[in-house]
């Protein structure tokens, strides 16, 4: 059911940044509990690195404006939390900068606030600092993350060698299919199916346990968030090499199984929508056994889906990811993954 959002009650910026960000402040020190300009960190602990990133998430791009408020707080912080998963660092704190169009009231921020609290809570990340800002809209939330990494071992796309086996984490689609979902699309689907498809559009599981258990016995590794067939070919791009890729053997959830049994070109949606914030990773045969015991120890699926392959320099136009059938024939798919339009 859509929800009309209409305008509320709005705090000032200096009451919203005391009565809200503040108290949520308060877990890490080095946020000054936003007294001041900035935050103080000290040097990391053991001569590890700091690892950095940064995503922004805009309303009618990357969450629908009827998304509840603690679920779109909730999916800011994950969809960077998974930056940090890729690399096998372990998260920090945040800055959050928030940019209010008149939509977003009182009632609406604080509900966004609770789901801050309740994942920086489960992540132990703290908020260090940021911006609020008003905008005619649409709302947008930007968060930098930090996390530390010891020395020489973060992961990386461009590790990856001819003869690495390819894994990825979870399921893969239901993120592209539960937006298709909440836009009416999958009427075919019976309503569990389609709120559980929606519900991992809206919170994705990033992978951060998993991607520093990686260390060591990751070769190159990326999240998803672009689609598997884009996000393997960056890490193919990066690495030097081509991909084949068994379609048969891509994990999918129950719903994405029946969407793909009722039209196979559902197919194109699971493997390049986008937004699944599962890891796609390269590791040398050898470590098989170790990559299933570290899935099966942090209870997270891992499925091995295919290899990496010497790249053909000689026919640059040839794709770098081949995604094959049950009888080794090569897919078409019409998908390529996700970019944003510019004009």
């Amino acid at each position: 059911m859509t929800v009309a959002r209409t305008e509320g009650t709005r705090r000032g910026e200096f009451d919203l940044i005391n009565s809200l960000f503040a108290p949520l402040a308060r877990r890490h020190p080095a946020a000054l509990n936003l007294a001041d300009d900035a935050a103080v960190l000290p040097p990391p602990e053991g001569g590890q690195h700091t690892v950095v990133s940064m995503d922004t998430l805009v309303s009618g791009v990357h969450f629908l404006p009827d998304d509840p408020a603690d679920l779109v707080a909730r999916k800011a912080m994950r969809v960077n939390l998974s930056d940090m998963a890729a690399m096998g660092a372990r998260p920090l704190g945040v800055f959050l900068s928030v940019a209010l169009s008149p939509a977003e009231g009182d009632a609406w921020m604080d509900r966004f606030t609770r789901g801050l609290e309740q994942d920086l809570g489960a992540f132990d990340v703290g908020l260090l600092g940021g911006d609020t800002v008003a905008t005619p809209g649409p709302a947008t939330f930007s968060i930098t993350i930090l996390g530390t990494v010891p020395p020489g071992t973060h992961l990386s796309r461009g590790g990856g060698r001819p003869g690495d086996h390819l894994w990825v984490s979870g399921t893969i689609g239901d993120s592209a299919l539960g937006l298709r979902a909440l836009q009416g699309d999958l009427a075919f689907l019976d309503e569990d199916a389609r709120a559980s498809l929606a519900d991992r559009y809206r919170l994705p599981c990033p992978r951060v346990a998993l991607g520093i258990g990686l260390r060591g016995l990751a070769t190159a590794a990326l999240d998803i968030s672009d689609g598997l067939s884009a996000d393997l070919a960056h890490l193919c791009r990066a690495s030097g090499c081509a991909a084949r890729v068994s379609g048969p053997a891509v994990p999918l959830s129950a719903p994405a199984r029946d969407c793909v049994s009722a039209d196979p070109t559902w197919l194109d949606v699971v493997l390049g929508g986008g937004d699944d914030y599962e890891l796609v990773f390269a590791a040398p045969p050898g470590r098989d056994a170790a990559i299933r015991a570290l899935g099966d120890r942090l209870n997270i699926p891992v499925t091995r889906v295919g290899a990496l392959v010497p790249a053909a320099p000689e026919a640059p136009d040839t794709p770098l990811v081949w995604v094959l059938d049950g009888n080794g024939a090569p897919l078409t798919l019409a998908a390529t993954g996700y970019r944003h339009r510019w004009e």
